[in-house]
């Protein structure tokens, strides 16, 4: 489903569930830079256990911002991974568990997607960067002005999936970067941490819900642990309700539509490529000391309180006079499963279900409507009673045929509104605007040309006074052409590019007229719609579909190999007699190896990833496979205005002939090629203060070749099995940086192991319900909650999780100091048009003293770094944090962990001399795959301080 689309009508129809993060700044004192000490209380309100990262959702706008300059090569990326994951440590500040997944090979089904979004980014690059150079070459050619273009290798976000050297460089940075925190963090001193990095196969979510599912399953499981995810694909919503988890929050950035970005070619904000004019930048502040940023504000966090959300559930979906007994978290999973209708990532979105026309809401009232009659629900710990599903589906496709003709008359309502604004705003365009110092500027604006004083005033006024003579004069009854100008007397026949109406795609198709199924299935599928055989071939595959898509939200990937195999999806009314197809999946299915997922999902302009012999394949006329890799294919807007929103019609991949075409290169991999073509696993690490460190650093010592169980009391009663790593981070040995910016880990204390979840047989269910002993958080929604509307107020979510919070505010008298003490007209207010200062990937990180650098005065290990908010005082004055929803039961490694909080004394605030505080040190290795090697030409980040703990 469409993550804003969704997001959007979520946040509006249950906006309580959104909660403004609070988050604290790192200070400043004499040029040093103090941390956040994240072992402190959380200022949010709230004690999370674990942090779950879907690393994807972090590692895409760290790598190729939208809003911002991209990163200058690679090490600035992974310098921008960690301080990303920096900050949201900070703000989530998880007490027992972090868990970081990377997105390893995707099961097929998954994969076709990854196909058309590859592909889909493959055509627009070329494309743009095609459209790039024709405007700077007409606007060179018009004696415009633009900056000198940057001679750089344009990155390739494809790089970013299992199997390329990238993901290969990111899996050792992230296991320098936790083995760094470990060390020198004391927010993650007692804490667990897990790697699962793009080798270990499933997508990052998913390996996310799988260990959630198996811990859940073990006797030492604590039903109570509060867990916080982050990432911002709309299915995490659904991800989190299927875990029936009491205490579940998702983290994630704050959605702004409409971000302004900066033009490709003159880097001016306020328009696009193809509008740019190759005019001269403004002066931004008195000096230009402002020209390098940017007038976007960092980006703001969310939680998302699942809890919330449940509450909404359960009174939205209770029904009276049910002929069996109702069950809340029966319910919410078939909510879950009906939003699988409108889209998801697998399966294509029924035809008159759309998100933006309330479909959920259209199925939810049928569902409540039909529930009498079906004699209970429509799932069960993931698997579907298709029986069942059919009264609902034939119910939706009763008023299939009245959905398709609102949907017509609204766009055409929407269409007149359109051509009646855009008529309005012609009609009021003023006929004369003056220009020079005279032109009309927006309010606020202070460093615009208009705002500036005439350097000769007689001169300007001359000019506008000749001009206004010159212009023709205009009469009421004077047409006026597109451009808003005088036409000429008698008027001239209007062309078709100066019709008000836009043009509209062509749809063949004419859902809102009769015979609509028919022109569907023989536009769409090519075939005739009284082809019976073959519409129930697609209903069969859709509803399989569907049934894989909740058994891998519940249970895990019941196929590696099955996917849906049309683009497009039937009617509702075609789901007659679903009850008697098969719904099970062929077992024992193994999923791709990274390089043969890479040959499945990228076009041939993203070879260079791939061998040599690997990407002959894609390129090659005689090679077996050269039809899965069209350099042009068509998109059908299906509907849509906008090309990023049709169906790309790109052919299936044949796995056996893709298969039998790869044995033939198999033989030319390198050692190094065959590692990255293999599947890996997790990885575990702990810090010297961790009561798990001892036994792990013992396993080592003892050579032990055979799994051992993971002792619970140890580490917050996670269970797996432990097994040794041949590259392991080991105490007292040098952890190297494979970052030349940052300084190797001379006294490594901490250490790391393989690490397996606890395993089942095959055919297991995972019991979709809210364990025993389990505390259902205290209600939070109000009577007024209720209410849809906000009394046509814009809603406006609270901050942090205490409703009790008092919001900070100035009294007048205090803006009347604020009006003495600041310079009027300065333009650095809080309301002033000059954009921040750079700050742009510069961050502070942790780093051991080095030997001979002097310590901050003592008065600074007094500071607070939460002073920085206020509000009531924090509820956690206790050595054991309390977790809001009564105390948190004394478990056996909660005893342990009692006994070494007295050994923690974090050392004074230490400073690190030098440039950025890492030593000099010589780059001997060229630059990395998608950039020249010519060495890393970048500024060294901004002196910083961190903690030092022995």
């Amino acid at each position: 489903m469409g993550v804003p689309a969704f997001f959007r009508w979520l946040s509006r129809k249950y906006p309580s569930i959104i909660v403004n993060c609070v988050e604290e700044k790192p200070k400043e004192c004499n040029g040093v830079k103090i941390p956040v000490d994240a072992s402190r209380p959380n200022p949010n309100d709230v004690e999370f256990d674990n942090l779950y990262l879907d690393m994807n959702g972090i590692i895409h706008p760290c790598t190729h911002p939208e809003d911002k300059p991209a990163p200058k090569n690679e090490d600035e990326m992974m310098v921008a991974i960690f301080e990303y994951i920096d900050r949201l440590f900070n703000i989530v500040r998880p007490r027992r568990l972090l868990y970081m997944a990377i997105d390893g090979v995707a099961p097929r089904a998954k994969m076709n997607q990854q196909r058309s979004r590859r592909f889909r980014a493959s055509k627009e690059g070329m494309e743009a960067a095609v459209e790039k150079q024709r405007v700077r070459e007409e606007i060179l050619a018009k004696g415009g002005f633009l900056p000198p273009e940057e001679i750089k290798e344009r990155f390739d976000s494809n790089c970013i999936t299992p199997g390329t050297e990238f993901m290969d460089n990111l899996a050792k940075c992230l296991r320098y970067y936790i083995a760094d925190r470990l060390n020198n963090d004391p927010g993650w001193k007692n804490l667990t941490v897990i790697l699962s990095d793009a080798s270990a196969p499933g997508e990052g979510e998913h390996k996310i819900m799988d260990y959630i599912r198996r811990q859940r399953a073990q006797p030492n499981h604590d039903p109570n642990t509060h867990h916080c995810l982050c990432g911002a694909d709309a299915d995490l919503i659904m991800l989190g309700l299927a875990t029936h988890e009491p205490n579940f929050t998702i983290i994630r950035e704050e959605f702004k539509p409409n971000k302004p970005k900066p033009c490709g070619l003159c880097n001016q904000f306020g328009h696009e490529v193809k509008d740019c004019e190759g005019l001269p930048r403004e002066k931004k502040g008195k000096h230009d000391e402002l020209a390098d940023s940017l007038p976007c504000a960092e980006a703001e966090f969310i939680f998302l309180r699942l809890n919330v959300l449940r509450e909404y559930l359960e009174r939205e979906l209770t029904m009276a006079s049910l002929p069996f007994t109702f069950d809340v978290e029966r319910s919410i999973d078939d909510w879950v499963f009906m939003c699988f209708f409108v889209g998801n990532d697998f399966l294509p979105h029924l035809p008159s279900l759309e998100i933006r026309e309330g479909a959920i809401d259209r199925l939810v009232n049928i569902y409540k409507n039909v529930v009498h009659k079906t004699g209970g629900y429509l799932t069960e710990s993931g698997y579907v009673n298709l029986q069942r599903v059919q009264m609902i589906m034939l119910a939706v496709g009763e008023v299939e045929d009245s959905i398709f003709k609102k949907r017509k008359d609204d766009e055409d309502s929407y269409r007149r509104r359109q051509k009646e604004k855009r008529k309005r705003m012609k009609r009021d365009q003023p006929a004369f605007t003056p220009g020079g110092i005279l032109t009309p500027q927006a309010l606020g604006s202070r460093n615009s040309p208009g705002s500036q004083v005439a350097s000769n005033a007689r001169q300007a006024a001359y000019e506008m006074r000749m001009h206004n003579n010159s212009s023709p004069s205009v009469s009421p009854n004077t047409s006026f052409t597109s451009d808003g100008s005088p036409s000429p007397v008698g008027g001239i026949k209007r062309k078709a590019e100066d019709s008000d109406s836009e043009p509209e795609p062509e749809d063949n198709v004419r859902l809102w007229e009769a015979g609509w199924k028919q022109r569907y299935y023989k536009n769409k599928f090519d075939v005739d719609a009284a082809d019976e055989k073959f519409r129930r071939k697609v209903v069969q595959s859709y509803v399989e579909g569907l049934c894989w898509v909740l058994r891998y939200y519940y249970q895990g990937c019941a196929s590696w190999k099955w996917y849906y195999p049309f683009h497009y999806a039937p009617f509702a009314s075609d789901f007659e007699g679903i009850a008697s197809l098969p719904s099970d999946f062929e077992k024992g299915t193994k999923p791709f190896k990274p390089l043969e997922q890479l040959m499945g999902v990228f076009p041939a302009a993203s070879g260079n990833f791939l061998p040599p012999s690997w990407r002959k394949l894609m390129s090659d006329p005689d090679s077996s496979i050269i039809d899965f890799y069209p350099e042009d294919f068509a998109i059908d807007l299906n509907g849509k205005k906008y090309a990023w929103q049709g169906v790309a019609l790109l052919p299936f991949v044949d796995e056996r002939r893709l298969r039998a075409a790869l044995e033939e290169v198999y033989p030319d991999l390198t050692p190094e090629e065959t590692r990255r073509n293999s599947l890996g696993g997790d990885v575990l690490f702990v810090g010297k203060h961790h009561p798990l460190h001892d036994f792990v650093l013992e396993l080592y010592k003892t050579g032990s070749t055979e799994p051992m169980d993971v002792p619970p009391e140890l580490c917050h009663g996670i269970q797996g099995k432990f097994s040794l790593d041949e590259e392991a981070v080991l105490p007292d040995q040098i952890v190297c940086s494979p970052v030349p910016l940052l300084r190797d880990l001379s006294q490594n204390t901490a250490i790391s192991i393989n690490f397996k979840d606890p395993q089942f047989a095959e055919d297991y269910i995972f019991k979709a319900v809210m364990l025993p002993g389990a505390r259902k958080p205290a209600p939070v929604l109000k009577p007024g909650d209720w209410e849809k509307s906000s009394n046509g107020r814009q809603w406006k979510p609270q901050l942090g999780f205490s409703r009790d919070r008092r919001p900070v505010h100035l009294d007048q008298a205090a803006f009347r100091t604020l009006g003495h003490v600041m310079p009027r007209g300065s333009g650095t207010g809080v309301y002033s048009n000059a954009a921040p200062p750079p700050a742009t990937y510069q961050g502070s990180l942790y780093r051991p003293l080095l030997r001979g650098q002097a310590q901050i005065p003592k008065l600074m290990s007094n500071m607070r770094p939460q002073d920085s908010w206020r509000g009531p005082p924090p509820l956690f004055q206790q050595q054991r944090f309390e977790r809001g929803v009564g105390a948190e039961p004394l478990l056996p490694w909660n005893r342990m962990l009692q006994t070494q909080n007295a050994a923690f004394q974090p050392n004074q605030y230490q400073l690190l001399a030098g440039p950025g505080g890492y030593p000099p040190r010589r780059d001997d290795r060229g630059g990395r795959q998608g950039y020249p090697r010519e060495g890393r030409k970048y500024p060294l980040p901004p002196p910083s301080g961190r903690y030092n703990w022995n």
